[in-house]
């Protein structure tokens, strides 16, 4: 199971800086132009070998004050729910706030194991300014600076041997579906008229833990696991920050699936929510189907289906080979069909090409429509082998591999994708040095 760690703490105390230097990115979860707020951050860390997810709960609410303090205290509600351990960040430069004082009550009251990082001590003179926080009675206090790293490297120790070990359970060998959406897509209807009242089609893992719970699904012919992430099962606060708070929930499921299964509400199109779920499973390369629910909502004329696909691979383009399938679930219609093609996605993610039948088919496709020269030099691609990952990669063996452009990539996927069956899985190409 992945950690998470989640940094809280006031506006414009460093944490965004930090966030980007775990993450080794400058980047929120999709870039700015897609109507994705820039607070949103979320990514991928590891330090001593030791992988885990970094959520920067960000959060600068124009309003007043008290808008502006609730707002805060929701997102550190959400980080405490979510994550597996806590850095609240201070700045030293302005010294204890009151606001500092209530989120150490709130991080203190939910016994989450949190660390303080006093931030902006970036010269060492200056170590004395941490003394006043000591008072907000956390288990750690560190003094860092975000902006040049110093004292982040004790502080990462300390985070990351404060990790859960992963419990080793015996999971069976079965595909792993998880089931991800924005709140109020349908995906609790989703998930019951999957199990409908036949609970005994339906064992529980056993030692799973509290954050994922694997579900062994067994019946008309299907046999899977699905991730039933902590959002199916508690319905707790209605958190307003509903953008946020739907990617908090899905990163876990995501992580610990292999194909996850997206749930859309017809009525209200692909939004950039829709799009941020979407983004956190291509981009950690599990496969993926897009389900339309509530498409019996939906007036319709005889192209609506085709018009409604064309729109939604509009906007998860350049990644358009994805199945979609239009359901309702009070009708229960084409639920099966949301699961066969799942069943596929998975086994195209695990599809293996020998290395004779892809240089068969694709050298000659190559050498017909070769990369185009570059500074008068041909380029050739010679030889073409896929590499044992998780998801489908490839490499493209050739001479001159610092001329491929982003479209000629793009070319070659797409001949991938023609010439053998990877719908739905996100694939990686690589050009190399012969």
């Amino acid at each position: 199971m992945g950690n998470i760690l989640a940094i809280v703490g006031r506006p414009n105390v460093g944490k965004s800086t930090l966030f980007n230097r775990l993450t080794g990115s400058r980047a929120a979860i999709v870039d700015p132009t897609s109507g994705v707020t820039r607070d949103r951050h979320y990514g991928h860390s590891d330090w001593n070998g030791i992988e885990f997810s970094v959520i920067d709960t960000g959060g600068v609410v124009i309003g007043g004050d008290d808008v502006f303090e609730q707002a805060i205290t929701r997102q550190v509600e959400l980080a405490i729910d979510e994550a597996d351990v806590i850095l609240f960040m201070v700045d030293a430069r302005e010294g204890l706030t009151h606001m500092d004082e209530d989120v150490a009550e709130m991080i203190r009251r939910s016994r989450k194991k949190a660390f303080l990082a006093v931030n902006k001590i970036d010269t060492p003179d200056k170590v004395n300014e941490v003394a006043e926080f000591y008072s907000l009675g956390l288990d750690g206090v560190f003094p860092i600076s975000s902006a040049n790293g110093g004292g982040t490297g004790d502080l990462l120790d300390e985070i990351v041997a404060s990790f859960k070990q992963s419990e080793t359970v015996e999971v069976p060998d079965l595909p792993k579906f998880a089931v991800v959406g924005r709140p109020n897509v349908g995906k609790s209807s989703f998930v019951n008229a999957l199990l409908g009242k036949d609970r005994n089609i339906v064992t529980p893992i056993p030692g799973t833990t509290r954050d994922s719970i694997y579900t062994r699904y067994n019946a008309y012919g299907f046999d899977f696991l699905l991730v039933d992430t902590a959002g199916l099962r508690k319905k707790g606060k209605v958190y307003e920050n509903i953008e946020f708070y739907s990617v908090m929930r899905s990163i876990r499921a995501i992580e610990n699936s292999e194909v996850c299964l997206l749930l859309i509400d017809a009525t209200q199109g692909f939004e950039s929510q829709d799009l941020n779920i979407f983004s956190l499973a291509e981009k950690n390369h599990k496969g993926i189907v897009i389900i339309v629910n509530k498409w019996d909502l939906v007036e319709k004329d005889t192209h609506s289906t085709k018009y409604f696909e064309e729109y939604i691979r509009k906007q998860t383009a350049p990644f358009t080979d994805i199945p979609i399938v239009f359901t309702s679930m009070l009708t229960k219609q084409r639920i099966h069909k949301a699961l066969e093609l799942a069943v596929k996605v998975y086994e195209n993610r695990n599809r293996r090409i020998p290395t004779r039948k892809l240089n068969d088919t694709l050298l000659p496709v190559f050498s017909e429509t070769p990369p185009p020269m570059y500074k008068g030099k041909d380029v050739k691609i010679k030889y073409i082998t896929q590499i044992k990952t998780a998801y489908p990669s490839f490499v493209f063996f050739c001479n001159l591999p610092q001329y491929i452009r982003d479209p000629y990539k793009r070319f070659a996927e797409n001949r991938l994708r023609e010439m053998f069956e990877f719908n739905g899985a996100p694939m990686e190409v690589y050009f190399r040095k012969k």
